[in-house]
């Protein structure tokens, strides 16, 4: 168990279990008011349509206490690396009213990649430092290479774009300007860039004076046990969910298609070690990191384990340091899963997804009525930059699409979601047509791409899109795209992803899985179909109801059904 305390026993004896109820419920308001007034305030269609943001409260030791419902669970990882950071850098009596610190990179301050920006601002309540409210956005570019900062082909962290060490942007509440003027120097549309940083500092604002009404109503004594109980209860709870797990060892491979400069085919090993309620993770035969940007900084890694044993065991657990103190896990230095600089790690997302898929696949096992097929196992990256014709100024239209979620034990998966450790929105075609120079001419799921089973997989997404009166350039990420998420107890797997290119004349080109530079004109349309998810079960075991509506729903041919669903499909075709 944790044993960190930030209030003496005797105060927690006196914390009664209705005060602390409502303060948790207090912090937590903080925590989704801020989230709401930063997707409101924001510039961006990445963090106002499709939320691609977090926000929450650390206490002064830099636990995290409290994470808006809405976040990114993989933001879980950044938000405590920069706390981590913070506090090595600086003592606490070097940190004064009004300072608001930023950071974003993963080798120096605590990141998981560069588009993602941190800010923290303490709260101070009668000259006291009570903790940190703290923020992450996704910034549609950081500069960099490429734009939207996330293409294949990148090799350093340098190539990325800005590396932003932790910093005071403010300090006693004045902007450090020349620090500023050099942060939106170094990124593409710095209009939009500036609009999200003070949509983030006025998040930040707002969760200091929430707090602040909070601390006006109990002591800071009283505020730090409840601080103290919240992570503790947190842990037994995690801790008891645990043994569910029979004991045993329990192991699991999977792959990455590609790095996006030439190595393909890199594996991720797992090895859970369950005795007695403990859970040890051994990630270390795992393949070296590689060149391109798929790496994993370790905290990421420790992310994707936290969200999966949530998923698996108790999704209603609060998101805070209990979940995080509450295993062990092994990691080698120099890996796919904990790498070391100068490893880019653009695309860390992908890899966290796979990284999951492991775990559920090594614990199917031991928790099969829990344990899904294999997602889409992606987050698939499509950027498209260039002039808009209408204003004559640079645009920058980024998004990651969602796609199937796996077959479960009991229903089918879900189609066209983003899965697991994001969760950000969908962004409607209206926002798209709106705000670029883009016409989407198709939106929809994949046909066919469900894996077949008991309970059939999600289907992925297809998005067809042409540039409007000028040429664009095209960049992407793409995973399982050469390797499908599998299926599990004889489920199938379902279909993989891809980018085409095609012109008017119908001409199709099949593009590399991360491609980057990818001339659009307006004579052509870029297609990006994102993976489906595996089935649960054996095929022959789904229900000939439930195969008829597959066949009526326009989802799947009659051919797949012929020949996933033999049993049935006589009365169907």
């Amino acid at each position: 168990m944790t044993t960190l305390s930030l209030a003496s026993d005797a105060v927690r004896r006196e914390l009664d279990p209705i005060t602390l109820e409502i303060i948790s419920n207090a912090l937590r308001s903080v925590a989704d008011e801020m989230f709401a007034a930063l997707m409101r305030s924001a510039y961006s269609t990445n963090i106002k349509e499709r939320h691609d943001h977090s926000t929450a409260f650390c206490d002064r030791a830099g636990r995290l206490i409290v994470q808006a419902d809405q976040s990114l669970p993989i933001h879980i990882a950044s938000m405590t690396g920069l706390m981590q950071t913070l506090l090595r850098k600086y003592d606490l009596s070097e940190i004064e009213e009004g300072d608001v610190f930023v950071a974003n990179d993963p080798h120096v301050a605590g990141g998981t990649h560069l588009p993602d920006i941190n800010l923290a601002e303490p709260v101070f309540v009668e000259g006291e430092l009570l903790g940190f409210i703290c923020n992450i956005a996704h910034h549609a570019d950081v500069g960099g290479m490429a734009p939207g900062s996330m293409a294949g082909g990148m090799s350093e962290i340098y190539q990325e774009g800005l590396r932003i060490p932790l910093i005071r942007l403010f300090r006693k509440g004045e902007l450090q300007r020349d620090l500023f003027d050099l942060m939106l120097l170094n990124v593409r549309i710095p209009e939009e860039r500036r609009g999200d940083y003070y949509a983030q500092i006025a998040a930040c604002r707002l969760g200091v004076r929430r707090m602040k009404e909070i601390a006006g109503r109990y002591t800071c004594e009283t505020l730090n046990a409840a601080f103290d109980e919240i992570v503790s209860r947190t842990e037994f709870r995690m801790r008891e969910a645990l043994k569910d797990i029979p004991d045993g060892v329990y192991s699991f491979e999977d792959v990455m298609d590609d790095d996006g400069v030439g190595t393909t085919d890199i594996p991720i090993r797992l090895t859970i070690t369950a005795k007695d309620g403990a859970l040890s993770f051994d990630f270390r035969e795992t393949a070296p990191q590689v060149p391109g940007n798929i790496n994993l900084p370790r905290n990421a890694s420790q992310a994707a384990v936290v969200y999966a044993l949530k998923a698996l065991l108790d999704p209603e657990i609060p998101n805070n340091q209990g979940v995080l103190d509450c295993c062990d896990i092994l990691t080698k230095e120099g890996t796919l899963v904990h790498c070391t600089f100068p490893a880019p790690v653009a695309a860390r997302a992908n890899t966290s997804q796979r990284v999951i898929d492991v775990i559920i696949g090594a614990l199917a096992e031991a928790l099969p009525e829990r344990v899904v097929g294999a997602a889409n196992g992606a987050n698939t990256t499509a950027v498209f930059a260039g002039i808009d014709p209408r204003t004559n100024q640079h645009y920058l239209y980024f998004e990651t699409l969602g796609g199937g979620f796996g077959g479960r034990a009991d229903r089918d998966g879900k189609d066209g979601v983003q899965v697991h450790i994001t969760n950000t929105s969908n962004l409607p075609i209206e926002a798209i047509e709106t705000e670029y120079p883009l016409r989407v001419e198709s939106y929809g799921f994949v046909e066919d791409s469900g894996g077949a089973g008991r309970y059939r997989g999600g289907l992925g997404l297809r998005r067809v899109i042409r540039p409007v009166g000028h040429e664009c350039i095209f960049n992407g990420a793409g995973e399982r795209f050469t390797h499908q998420p599998w299926g599990v107890f004889g489920g199938q797997p379902g279909m993989s992803g891809r980018f085409e290119h095609v012109s008017d004349a119908g001409e199709t080109r099949l593009l590399d899985v991360k491609p980057s530079g990818i001339k659009v004109t307006q004579a052509d349309v870029l297609v990006v179909e994102t993976p489906g998810s595996g089935g649960y079960g054996n095929p022959s075991e789904r229900a000939p109801e439930q195969v008829h509506t597959d066949l009526t729903s326009g989802k799947f041919t009659a051919e797949y059904i012929r020949r996933h669903y033999a049993h049935a499909s006589k009365t169907e075709t």
